[in-house]
């Protein structure tokens, strides 16, 4: 049993002082607060709990800073990014995507996320393509090795656009049929674990065609797995979407799928207001990805309104040009301001925007990835991480404005240990494995050569 004694924890119920955690299998077996600390605790700071990266491509972390130079047609947009993207994909092996998802993981550790849902549609080796979920093999290796909790997204890819029912060839290297995509998404559920949980998913409207989503959507909605789509992420998208099915992308879907709780619909940036209050009434949860959208050239998710009719957030760091939980949830808060010229906009239950944006991403997260709550308490997984109470970004704050410091304080973050799963992964605010995952991840990169 490993115990950790901490002077302030926020807890399900909230803040409390002078908190001794027990833990034992996994899961946190005791709590006591106004207490004092015993002989063999860790002692921290405070307490909070982590937070679910609730979209993650962990192969577009190896090109991250390389798509920021002008093309000499000078009309870069995302689908301009898309092929840089799509040319690395075709050269990632399941040895390589280790190493970088590895990386990836540690960083999102360290920062504070202690889950991640990876949204995986890179289903072929394309150093041995015959070879059957080696690609798999290399998500649950680099998170069983990182200690992060992997909620593993299967995504099925399988035709080029809405009228273009053959994958493009740089897509033909991940694309599947339906029948092989549903076997390999059942023989990763065969493999779950106490650290390893298994969705499904397909990748957006375009890139699936009705009867594939449909065969999806049911498998999820039978098991309550969830449920991940990219969608109407881009105006181009909107318009095709329009001439192909007479429908803009959420409401087509929304009318033609019992789109539920367990469904998280990523990005959603170009809804009408029906369709915003639509979505929200679903009660799927919206991934939001500031730092990719915006990177992208995307647009602006419509927040405040989605909010106000009851909808539901996570968050996630999509392409990884950001690896930082408190920095998505700034630039959530900022970009509605950007676009309203007001302050303070997400501040519905809580007066204090950093407390509500973070909560209400927790709470998402959990929902997004499959997680059966969210917080700090009895019988909950031993998922937190630990702030060191005298880094100068806390100081002043009491428990009212601490997360607000957190999100809208800027870097570097003060985390000093993070748990998951009962065991510690980060202390002294190191990555337990960041040596071996750096050198991992350096010789993937020059194998690669991202800069071709």
């Amino acid at each position: 049993m490993t115990t950790v004694f901490a002077k302030k924890a926020l807890l399900s119920s909230g803040w409390a002082t002078d908190v001794r955690l027990a833990v034992a299998d996994g899961q946190i077996s005791c709590i006591e607060t106004d207490t004092a600390p015993a002989s063999g605790d860790t002692a921290v700071g405070y307490i909070i709990p982590g937070l679910c990266n609730a979209h993650s491509h962990a192969f577009q972390r190896a090109l991250a800073g390389h798509t920021e130079q002008r093309s000499p047609a000078g009309r870069d947009n995302f689908w301009t990014w898309r092929e840089r993207m799509y040319e690395l994909a075709g050269r990632v092996d399941a040895i390589t995507l280790t190493a970088i998802a590895r990386q990836v993981y540690c960083e999102m550790l360290s920062s504070g996320y202690t889950s991640v849902a990876e949204f995986h549609y890179l289903h072929r080796d394309p150093m041995n393509p015959e070879a059957v979920d080696t690609m798999f093999s290399a998500i649950s290796t680099a998170a069983a090795e990182s200690g992060i909790r992997l909620a593993y997204i299967p995504v099925h890819y399988e035709r080029a656009g809405f009228d273009d029912p053959e994958p493009l060839p740089h897509q033909r290297s991940f694309a599947l049929s339906i029948d092989d995509f549903m076997a390999h998404q059942a023989r990763a559920a065969a493999m779950q674990s106490a650290a390893i949980s298994v969705g499904i998913g397909a990748h957006s409207l375009r890139a699936v065609s009705q009867e594939s989503l449909q065969a999806i959507a049911t498998a999820a909605n039978d098991t309550f797995i969830p449920m991940h789509l990219h969608i109407a992420e881009q105006r181009r998208e909107v318009e095709q979407c329009l001439a192909a099915y007479g429908r803009r992308p959420v409401r087509w879907l929304l009318e033609n799928f019992e789109v539920s709780r367990n469904w998280c619909l990523v990005h959603a940036t170009h809804m009408d207001d029906e369709e915003v209050g639509a979505m929200a009434a679903s009660g799927a949860v919206a991934g939001l990805c500031p730092s990719t959208e915006a990177n992208l050239g995307d647009g602006l998710f419509p927040l405040h309104d989605y909010l106000t009719h009851g909808g539901r957030i996570a968050i996630g760091s999509d392409s990884h040009v950001s690896i930082n939980p408190f920095e998505e949830l700034r630039w959530l808060e900022y970009g509605q301001r950007l676009a309203t010229r007001t302050r303070n906009v997400v501040s519905l239950r809580d007066s204090h925007v950093g407390s509500e944006l973070f909560l209400r991403a927790l709470e998402g997260g959990a929902a997004a990835s499959g997680q059966g709550g969210s917080g700090i308490e009895v019988g909950a997984a031993a998922d937190f991480v630990a702030l060191c109470d005298d880094d100068p970004m806390l100081a002043g704050h009491g428990d009212d404005s601490r997360l607000d410091a957190l999100v809208f304080s800027g870097y570097p973050l003060p985390v000093e240990r993070v748990m998951v799963n009962g065991e510690w992964c980060v202390v002294d605010a190191v990555h337990v494995q960041r040596d071996q995952a750096r050198e991992a991840y350096r010789a993937a990169i020059a194998a690669l050569d991202t800069t071709e």
